[in-house]
């Protein structure tokens, strides 16, 4: 038997620190219990919930929470070249990389310290410092909540974008991942150091997947607060892509834009320096804020309402609009 709590306050499952309810909640420690919980509370409102890392809740909840807390990390397949992993989507991410970097298996040292589970990594396309997860991602298995059915879905059909899935679009909400399948390297790796800041970290040291990830490590610990400290879900919004004509334009009236190249005809540009720009980096109404060393990370200095953090995100998405004529669009999920 299992036993589906009441009335929970859900402060401590969202890294924002966001104060709200749920009506019933439940924390899935064996995918085997799922069918059997989700056939119990048929009828009723249900919302998945991994670590609570990327999303910012605005009111209570009339429905089932249900935590994914499965557990498990298992090599299925090994090659030459190749170790091809399954892990439990209950599992912290990055936890997982700091297991793969001490069996020495290269590719995801990149993504060290990202918050957040295994579950939800091929939801967001997890990504940072030139790395993104698509290039290590193998296939997930999730439950089809209307049918009950397991199904797989290989990299090609999870139709990654940037923090973007087939999850996020035509699928949402109604699947629930329950694990996933990683291809990493054996030595020698293939390490991606492109990113400047890594290589100013690394300095004398010697390029190996151990060394990079400790240097993503101190980068982000350098520019991101700690969500234990202050209620935070990482970066806030995504950086706009852009056509390079719009561009161009823009460049002409901003001419220190910073801007990086993106696919064929379209150009990436930091929707922190954009935030920054507007003098919105350090500012605080109340206890919602924006950090001081990262504008691009909402902050809840303690008590702040969602709706207070979500009132100050559309305040900053309507002046990047007016003044630079560019859409900011959150990369956390507004529930």
């Amino acid at each position: 038997m299992f036993k589906i709590e009441e009335n929970v306050s859900l402060k401590k499952y969202n890294t924002f620190g966001i104060d709200i309810l749920t009506k019933k909640f439940y924390a899935l420690s064996s995918s085997d219990r799922l069918k059997e919980v989700l056939i119990e509370n048929e009828g009723i409102p249900l919302r998945i919930l991994g670590e609570g890392s990327n999303l910012l809740f605005t009111k209570n909840f009339e429905g089932l929470t249900l935590q994914i807390a499965t557990k498990g990390i298992k090599i299925i397949n090994k090659t030459k070249a190749k170790v091809l992993v399954e892990v439990q989507a209950g599992e912290n991410w990055h936890e997982f990389v700091l297991w793969s970097l001490s069996n020495n298996f290269g590719g995801i040292e990149n993504l060290a310290l990202i918050p957040g589970s295994v579950g939800a990594a091929p939801i967001q396309n997890i990504g940072a410092y030139g790395v993104e997860l698509k290039s290590v991602f193998h296939s997930c298995k999730a439950f089809e909540i209307t049918t009950r059915k397991i199904h797989t879905f290989s990299n090609d059909e999870c139709e990654f974008g940037y923090r973007d899935s087939i999850f996020k679009k035509k699928l949402k909400g109604k699947f629930i991942i329950l694990s996933a399948c990683f291809s990493l390297q054996k030595f020698p790796h293939s390490i991606d150091i492109s990113y400047g800041a890594i290589n100013s970290q690394l300095a004398d040291k010697l390029a190996t997947i151990q060394n990079i990830a400790e240097a993503v490590i101190a980068i982000r610990l350098s520019k991101l607060p700690n969500p234990k400290k202050i209620g935070n879900s990482g970066s806030f919004f995504k950086n706009p892509i852009i056509t390079l004509n719009d561009f161009k334009k823009l460049h002409k009236t901003f001419p220190k834009l910073p801007h990086y190249p993106s696919k064929e005809g379209f150009v990436k540009i930091p929707a922190g320096w954009i935030i920054e720009s507007l003098g919105f980096k350090g500012i605080r109404e109340g206890d919602a804020g924006v950090h001081e060393k990262q504008a691009l990370v909402l902050v809840n200095y303690g008590t702040a309402s969602g709706i207070q953090i979500l009132g100050l995100a559309k305040q900053i998405q309507k002046a990047a609009l007016d003044k630079f004529g560019v859409s900011l669009e959150t990369e956390v999920n507004i529930l």
